[in-house]
């Protein structure tokens, strides 16, 4: 009975270790859904070239792009924010702003500085095979994909990159349209929707002339345009268009729920079995932007969804809050590890491998969320200037 008990100790000590405790009343599940998938789908692209021994086909079905999920409800998510700063606040100036990027930069930069040192430590001692020689000052200021392409070193920064810019853009545009537009009578609204548009345009353009001036494959398409800051920020920006009608329409914003739903999922189907020629115009200009359209559409449903059963709840939202601790954590610092340093040899040991890829990530992702993210996150909360 003394040994069931100590082992019952035991267990109950290590399961504390991992344990969150969040507060499920201020959370919607939906969302913790979403982000919970996008992860999920971004873990088993990046981990799928360890089952190329076993020759199962898996995930047997074809998956959304979690990249463009995690945009999409990233543009939503912070789009919510700086509607209610924008709309509540007397003024939406420099101070206002400021305390913005503080609060977005608590959230990001703790995580990346730390993943990024790693990185190169693995690197340059050959942990890994990437090339520290492209590693250079850009990547500590984001601008290593800003307007060109980037190769071989902490290749899922790309997307980190399209983030970081846009919290810092986005809300100075929005700052400097207020202060233009205020001494016209013109409607929060309106500016608000002015630079949401501006954000949707730009890369567009951006992207016409780019696909008129290159030649690419299907490797440089995705690395020289589909990667690349200012050719993407308009993905994000549909997510700040759902906010958009979701704060001003709540009516068709739940009205389109469903219809939207199934028009999401099927155009993001759609795109995956079309033939897009690397170097069409319409590939170079629109195969992404619409694959992120068919996202936009998936947000309503998601965001409708309240409840579920209390284990699903449990699981969505653990890995939703490790969700960004998972995305830096799993490429370079386990995929490749394991790719590099224990190649699998046969079926067995290549499931074997996957299934280890599995279980490390989501353990290093809770214990980084737990002993670093959180607390950081925390002393931004406390932090007096934050609004």
């Amino acid at each position: 009975m003394y040994r069931h008990f100590g082992g019952m100790l035991a267990i109950n000590k290590i399961t504390k270790v991992f344990r969150l405790n969040p507060n499920y009343e201020k959370r919607i599940f939906g969302l913790d859904l979403m982000r919970s998938l996008a992860i999920i789908f971004v873990v088993m692209g990046h981990g799928g070239s360890m089952l190329d021994k076993a020759n199962t086909g898996f995930p047997w079905i074809p998956l959304l792009d979690g990249v463009e999920l995690f945009f999409v409800l990233s543009g939503f998510l912070i789009g919510r924010i700086l509607l209610n700063i924008f709309q509540s606040n007397g003024s939406f100036g420099i101070k206002t702003i400021g305390n913005f990027w503080v609060r977005r930069w608590f959230r990001t930069l703790p995580n990346y500085y730390l993943i990024l040192i790693l990185n190169i430590i693995v690197v340059y001692f050959g942990i890994i095979r990437e090339n520290i020689s492209h590693f250079n000052w850009k990547f500590f200021l984001f601008l290593h994909n800003f307007s060109g392409p980037f190769t071989d070193f902490f290749w899922e920064s790309w997307s980190l990159s399209i983030e970081e810019w846009f919290y810092l853009l986005f809300p100075a545009i929005l700052g400097i349209l207020y202060f233009v537009f205020k001494n016209f009578k013109i409607k929060r609204k309106q500016i608000f929707l002015t630079a949401v548009f501006l954000f949707l345009l730009t890369p567009f353009l951006f992207r016409v002339f780019k696909a008129s001036h290159i030649d690419v494959d299907k490797f440089w398409l995705s690395v020289k345009i589909f990667k690349v800051v200012i050719y993407r920020l308009d993905s994000i920006a549909l997510g700040l268009l759902a906010a958009f009608i979701k704060y001003w329409h709540p009516k068709i914003w739940f009205k389109i729920r469903d219809p939207g739903f199934l028009l999401g999922i099927g155009i993001s189907y759609i795109v995956y079995y079309t033939e897009w020629i690397p170097n069409h115009f319409s590939t170079k200009v629109f195969q992404q932007f619409i694959t992120s359209v068919g996202c936009f559409l998936l947000l309503p449903k998601f965001d409708s969804l309240k409840k579920a059963h209390h284990l699903l709840v449990k699981v969505c939202t653990h890995i939703s809050l490790i969700s960004y601790s998972m995305y830096l954590l799993n490429l370079a610092l386990v995929a490749e590890v394991i790719n590099t340093n224990f190649p699998p040899q046969n079926a067995s040991t290549a499931w074997g491998l996957y299934g280890m890829y599995w279980i490390c990530v989501l353990i290093f992702s809770t214990l980084l969320y737990k002993y670093y993210e959180k607390p950081i996150m925390d002393l931004r909360d406390r932090w007096k200037d934050c609004p």
